[in-house]
């Protein structure tokens, strides 16, 4: 199951509403950080895509989201379980770590 591109437009049906938790990496084109977790996060998607949907969400492209959830550098990745943020994650990790802390939060 690979990543899910979300929008603003999308990001209430998408995350908010969704039934199982969702976990939002809001990253930008020109971030390398965020280049570099982009495989481990398809990766953990096909491993983890039957318990957690992973969103991508371009800052530059809607800035809506990330004023609204208090981002404030990238790669951040937010956790919503039940439509409401349960764990944030900030900077880049190898994918051991992402997983990891994600399975530990699931």
């Amino acid at each position: 199951m690979a990543t899910k591109q979300i929008t603003d437009a999308s990001f209430d049906q998408d995350v908010i509403q969704a039934d199982k938790p969702v976990l939002v990496d809001f990253w930008a084109e020109w971030c390398g950080p965020c280049k570099q977790i982009g495989p481990a996060l398809e990766e953990i998607s096909d491993e983890l895509g039957e318990r957690v949907t992973i969103a991508k969400l371009n800052i530059d492209d809607h800035p809506d989201a990330p004023v609204r959830y208090g981002v404030r550098g990238i790669p951040t990745m937010i956790l919503f379980k039940g439509g409401v943020p349960a764990a944030t994650k900030v900077g880049a990790a190898p994918k051991s770590h992402i997983k990891g802390w994600l399975e530990g939060e699931l």
